[in-house]
């Protein structure tokens, strides 16, 4: 019997060294480093809900000596490309209670040959797995648009669920794969309709707009407010507990690896969004960024409802 937990490839191109400060006391702080992006998010939260994870990335340069052996202290597997350039940084100042961010840098583009490298590891890592999520990459232009269709096309002509959470244009490039499910905020899709999204029937005729152009499912957030769902010709608001002075960063992200490990236990459609509703509630309660414990995502469940339209 095969005992192995399914696995769930994550293709989060660009890594990030993260440093935080924090204030300790009146007269010293705390300074953190962790790992930090998109991608490490996601795979943090499907590791965290019983999945293997692998997360396809680049790691190089001085900050990715640094980040490395960060990446290799979380549960999965990484599969990095290392690059000329150094991996992307940034420093964030909580001591205020808010997070500002005080310094950063971004990654050059990688070469081609890098490139070509991290597509064809990605893809090998999905046919290995139930779920494959695309991340985009930073700085938003660094690699290829048609890289998206490409990895998207690859991994479902395999029998590999999508999902894909990206801005155009990648998004419009990763809708000619066909994904499963299309994750974006209202602003995201605002600028895919290149159109208001304010109203709920906008939501909805731009949600139906990204169905149209080759999704089999959207789920489309909008801050506090209740998701948009969309799946086989039918709607959902995707309701979840409320809370008050919670960290917002990364509750996306959260959402897409908790129902990226769903998807790969196959659990249902509708159970996978609401798994994925609570794990973005419990990233709320945290300072953020793709933490959380599956005890707190199971006790929160309960509270999470998707409600027919």
């Amino acid at each position: 019997m095969n005992d192995q937990p399914p696995r769930v490839a994550v293709f989060g191109p660009h890594p990030l060294l993260g440093i935080t400060i924090e204030q300790r006391g009146p007269d010293e702080d705390d300074v953190h480093f962790h790992s930090a992006g998109q991608g490490v998010w996601v795979a943090r939260m499907a590791g965290e809900l019983g999945v293997h994870p692998i997360l396809c990335g680049f790691v190089g340069g001085e900050t990715g000596k640094l980040l490395g052996p960060l990446l290799e202290e979380m549960y999965g597997e990484l599969r990095a490309v290392e690059t000329a350039e150094a991996s992307g940084c940034y420093v964030i100042d909580r001591r205020s209670g808010e997070r500002e961010m005080i310094a950063h840098y971004w990654s050059a583009p990688p070469s081609r040959h890098e490139t070509d490298d991290l597509f064809s590891i990605t893809c090998a890592a999905a046919l290995e797995s139930k779920v494959l999520v695309v991340c985009g990459p930073v700085p938003s232009d660094a690699l290829p648009d048609e890289l998206y269709g490409n990895l998207v096309a690859n991994a479902r002509a395999n029998g590999t669920k999508v999902i894909v959470d990206l801005s155009s244009p990648r998004l419009d490039s990763a809708l000619e794969g066909k994904p499963t499910i299309v994750k974006l905020n209202d602003w995201q899709l605002a600028e895919f309709v290149d159109g208001p999204v304010a109203e709920s029937a906008q939501l909805r005729q731009a949600a139906e707009k990204v169905i149209e152009g080759g999704a089999e499912a959207v789920l489309a957030t909008r801050g506090g407010e209740p998701a948009l769902v969309l799946h086989d010709g039918r709607a959902w608001e995707l309701v979840t507990p409320r809370f008050e002075g919670g960290a917002s960063e990364g509750s996306g992200d959260s959402m897409v690896g908790a129902t990226a490990a769903a998807l790969a236990r196959d659990l249902s459609f509708e159970e996978s969004i609401r798994i994925g509703g609570a794990a973005g509630a419990t990233n709320f309660l945290r300072h953020g960024l793709g933490s959380g414990s599956r005890d707190v995502v199971g006790d929160l469940l309960g509270r999470v409802e998707l409600r027919p339209l």
